[in-house]
């Protein structure tokens, strides 16, 4: 089959088209089937209307423009549904129900009640967007919010198939009254790929080999922010030379309010900040920590979320320790393959934290056990060969 990605924005700098779609177009195309990802690049501009091979996977970025934001929405629509439509694919599918992409299956959605004869629509979604979901966590306009809200609702009732990220979205796109037939579980998955040299980057930071390190990876809004500064304080009260390394950026400079936190109670010295890492680079960073910590508050945009960064410290060999929220009990056997926390309880991750930094053999263990369960449970491979049978389910049905 021929397949069109429709993105929901540009390959830089944001992460779903790397993390989530290109890893399935890879292993569809590996099934046999052509996999064209269409994007609209106002997150990476320089790349409007430009056709690029990333990963052996076609990526066409459509032309931006006109500048005015009402005026971008149609235009930006018209263009990626002629972009898809003009792959004449046997199949279409939208990942995140929402923005230009969203129209853009609005119109394709209109079409085919019209009588037109298009490919089957589906639909991926990995976060929850409406009320309590994503909507809350951007600074949309009241317009804005309701319309998202009436794109997540109006297409998911009306593609040919939903995919979805977590349990939590499965529960929820359930009551919109999608027949489990119609609706696939693809998490979040990994290729199997080797580990950095924790060592070398160490090195290149300054942190000595002997240091205990915790490993934060994060963008940071995923957690209240003074419960990290009261992880770290507690870590570092208990054992004063552990360095903590961030590797990451938040989206409203709180990586400042965390360096200011380290000044007032005094654990400066052990912060180390890398910031957004190159993509080449990462595995060497995730590699460097000894215990990695993925805070994690209980709301419904946490519940419904399926971490990618997650699976990225996992794969890495890392001890997680990790609340116990949503999708990550799902990648995470308490005792077995990581550390779950109660999110509410600061104190226990802390604790936690330092028994695992004080325990070599126990932390490799985990940190093993953690790479094996997540290769063998959540494969790309084997996810693709899931949604190349969802869409021949769905196809022979059409």
């Amino acid at each position: 089959m021929k397949i069109v990605f429709w993105a929901p924005f540009g390959i830089r700098p944001k992460g779903t088209v790397i993390a989530r779609m290109l890893p399935l177009a890879v292993g569809l195309q590996e099934l046999g089937h052509k996999v064209v990802v269409v994007a609209p690049p106002y997150t990476n501009p320089e790349d409007s209307g430009k056709t690029e091979v990333v990963q052996g996977v076609k990526l066409r970025n459509i032309q931006l423009g006109p500048k005015h934001k009402v005026l971008a929405v149609p235009a930006l629509a018209w263009r990626m549904l002629s972009a898809g439509l003009g792959e004449r694919p046997d199949v279409i599918h939208l990942f995140k129900p929402k923005g230009y992409g969203g129209v853009a299956a609005m119109a394709h959605i209109g079409l085919q009640q019209a009588g037109l004869r298009l490919p089957p629509l589906f639909l991926d979604t990995d976060d929850w967007e409406g009320d309590g979901g994503m909507n809350e966590l951007h600074g949309y306009s009241g317009s804005e919010k309701r319309f998202y809200r009436l794109q997540e609702q109006w297409i998911t009732r009306r593609v040919a198939g939903v995919t979805v990220a977590s349990r939590g979205l499965e529960q929820l796109v359930s009551k919109m009254d999608i027949p489990p037939s119609k609706m696939l579980y693809l998490p979040n998955c990994v290729f199997d790929v080797p580990r950095g040299c924790g060592a070398a980057t160490r090195a290149k930071l300054g942190i000595p080999l002997d240091a205990p390190v915790v490993l934060l990876y994060t963008r940071f809004f995923e957690f209240d922010q003074k419960k990290l500064h009261q992880v770290f304080h507690s870590i570092h009260l208990r054992m004063p030379n552990v360095r903590f390394l961030v590797v990451g950026k938040g989206r409203a400079g709180e990586e400042g309010l965390l360096v200011d936190a380290a000044r007032q109670h005094g654990f400066s010295d052990a912060l180390v900040m890398a910031g957004w890492v190159e993509p080449r680079e990462l595995p060497g960073y995730l590699a460097a920590g000894d215990v990695a910590i993925y805070p994690f508050a209980d709301n419904l945009v946490n519940r419904t979320k399926c971490p990618a960064k997650l699976t990225e410290l996992l794969l890495a060999e890392n001890a997680v320790v990790a609340d116990r929220v949503g999708q990550l009990a799902e990648y995470i056997e308490d005792g077995q393959s990581g550390i779950l926390c109660e999110s509410q309880d600061p104190e226990e991750m802390a604790v936690r934290t330092v028994e695992l930094l004080s325990d070599p053999a126990q932390r490799d263990l985990l940190g093993r056990a953690a790479r094996a369960s997540l290769l063998q449970r959540f494969n790309w491979n084997a996810a693709a060969r899931d949604l190349d049978l969802f869409y021949k389910s769905i196809v022979a049905l059409a």
